[in-house]
């Protein structure tokens, strides 16, 4: 299947606005990035991808084969003239930023690679991009753990004010910080013609994440091991959504900033309103969906770290100006995932047709339940 295929015939949603467009992605080799990197091979684009070696095994990387059909660096984004000389030669269109160290726990245990990363590794982007001024759409997607996040059960909007009590959160905060001050120092001028957004996406679930610590990964583990599953927090409320709704969340931004430069340079939320429930509701979900296991309570006299216990997403701003909405209850968002995992174990080769799959028939319910991304929103 090489790239370009699909989206000579498939894009209607983005109007084929990537069409062999040059399209940087750093942190392909990441969970998110690995599936962002497939939407966009699917939609017909040039991917460049730059990131470090997968950080699981397996990885969604390696079972979809993305190495085959991209330009791929295995490069340091706190490498200012690796990434300097990538971006000069081969001038994208589009960056979408995702690479990051992405999980909370690892945060209090390697701070300083948290910061380096989160943090310059964002700062090197933008200062590169600012001198180059080659790319016409920056996106730094960064997370729902950027608010100061006081756990009264109020919903973020992106007016609220940044914060972080862990390393992690605090590091995507920072970044958020840097890339407005960017957008108001240098990219907000005539001379500068760069589109830079946010996203600030909610917690994340979907087939191909092998990440240590993280709640779906954890269940798949336990499943083959035959052992109960350990929950940290049961009663912990977050947003939970599939990994296809923020990324249709990011392409949609890209192709109206794009479309109407200047106008979407914001910060956006992407995530659920109505999926905010539990961890032990989520885990019980993939039990039924997978057909067996259990879970068990973390003893919490053995956990000292602070995590949020309520944390919710106001995504009303994107679905009023972008007709974005949510299109997967948290029921389809479990299934999608657990047929994936499931047909990993039954046939351990690529994966990359059941993503592409994947991928299709959640364009096919997106397209049934978005027509106005089609027919009525044009920018």
């Amino acid at each position: 299947m090489p790239p370009g295929k699909f989206g000579k015939m498939k894009d209607v949603v983005f109007e084929n606005i990537f069409l062999d467009e040059t399209v940087l992605v750093t942190g392909h080799t990441g969970f998110i990035g690995g599936w962002l990197t497939t939407w966009l091979i699917y939609l017909g684009a040039k991917v460049v991808g730059v990131s470090l070696e997968p950080s699981t095994k397996p990885s969604l990387y390696e079972l979809n084969d993305l190495k085959n059909y991209i330009i791929d660096y295995k490069k340091d984004i706190r490498n200012y003239a690796e990434i300097e000389s990538i971006i000069k030669e081969h001038k994208p269109k589009f960056i979408f930023h995702l690479a990051a160290q992405p999980l909370v726990l690892k945060s209090y245990i390697e701070p300083l690679e948290t910061f380096s990363t989160n943090v310059m590794g964002t700062v090197n982007i933008l200062e590169i991009i600012r001198n180059l001024n080659s790319a016409s759409i920056f996106i730094n997607f960064t997370s729902d753990k950027c608010y100061e996040n006081k756990e009264i059960g109020h919903a973020h909007n992106e007016n609220d004010k940044l914060g972080g009590h862990d390393p992690y959160s605090a590091s995507k905060a920072s970044s958020e910080i840097i890339t407005n001050s960017f957008r108001q120092s240098f990219f907000e001028n005539q001379k500068n013609h760069v589109c830079v957004s946010t996203i600030r996406a909610g917690n994340v679930i979907g087939g191909g994440d092998w990440a240590e610590n993280r709640l779906i990964p954890d269940c798949i583990r336990h499943f083959n091991k035959n052992q109960n599953i350990t929950i940290r927090n049961p009663e912990a409320i977050r947003p939970w959504q599939h990994v296809f709704e923020p990324i249709s969340g990011i392409l949609l931004l890209a192709y109206t900033m794009a479309k109407n430069p200047k106008k979407f340079n914001e910060s956006w939320n992407l995530g659920p309103n109505s999926t905010n429930i539990t961890v032990k509701e989520v885990v019980e979900k993939v039990i039924r969906k997978w057909g067996k296991g259990s879970w068990k309570a973390f003893d919490n006299n053995d956990f000292e770290l602070h995590e949020a216990n309520i944390l919710k997403l106001d995504s009303s701003k994107i679905e009023n100006k972008l007709n974005w909405m949510q299109c997967l209850t948290i029921d389809e968002a479990i299934d999608y995932t657990v047929q994936w995992y499931k047909k990993f174990i039954e046939k351990n080769d690529s994966m990359f047709n059941f993503s592409i799959e994947q991928i299709e028939n959640y364009l096919t319910k997106a397209n049934l339940l978005n027509v106005q991304w089609i027919e009525k929103y044009h920018v």
